[in-house]
């Protein structure tokens, strides 16, 4: 009888332990890929950091123009600043529909985060080609350099963030992403918040500040 009771006591912890190594905990108490993803994001912040030092250094460098005050559109920047904003809000909603169950919510607001996103880049897109026409290509100056660098590498980010978010809301109508997953789409969510930050410096320090 004793024997049995400490087996099955054994059984026990072990299968406490099992679900334990699941989650991945931490001794902080916080999931282990939710405390990689921050360490991945501080490296990140690192990375851009530099890059819009570099802006910064250069940006009144150029000998010749066109300079920055004569061809950015802040108005048609400012609407796609806006437009990236508001997908960090439907990311906020999408993961509360994760976190619920609510299937439909989820998928809807994820889906606007991908359009968003895309619609954020459409615009990059645009701002790029008029540049080029313009006169300002990447070999044209250090500004022309710096700013394509910064600015292409941000939106670089955004793609891979649509990509991502766009696996997840295939996930979504299929209905594989339930709440036990909804770490996934937090993680995904602070990759998504952490890009529009990362925009917000950019469109102050590039675009408002002459």
């Amino acid at each position: 009888m004793a024997e049995a009771i400490l087996d099955q006591a054994a059984g026990q912890t072990g299968g406490h332990d099992a679900s334990h190594d699941e989650h991945h905990y931490t001794a902080t108490g916080l999931d282990s890929w939710k405390v990689g993803f921050w360490t991945f994001i501080g490296s990140e912040c690192l990375f851009f950091g530099t890059l819009l030092s570099t802006y910064m250094v250069y940006k009144g460098a150029s000998l010749e123009g066109p300079y920055p005050r004569e061809i950015f559109d802040i108005p048609l920047t400012t609407l796609s600043t806006f437009v990236l904003l508001m997908s960090s809000l439907a990311m906020v909603l999408g993961l509360d529909g994760v976190q619920k169950g609510e299937r439909k919510k989820a998928a809807f607001w994820l889906g606007v985060v991908v359009v968003f996103g895309a619609i954020f880049l459409g615009f990059q897109y645009y701002e790029f080609n008029h540049f080029l026409h313009e006169g300002l290509t990447l070999q044209h100056s250090v500004f022309g350099s710096s700013f394509y660098v910064l600015t292409g590498f941000h939106g670089a980010h955004v793609t891979v963030g649509v990509i991502w978010l766009t696996t997840l809301l295939v996930q979504s109508l299929r209905g594989k992403l339930t709440p036990d997953k909804a770490l996934q789409v937090e993680i995904a969510g602070l990759y998504w918040h952490f890009v529009d930050i990362v925009w917000i410096v950019i469109f102050v320090l590039v675009y408002l500040i002459p």
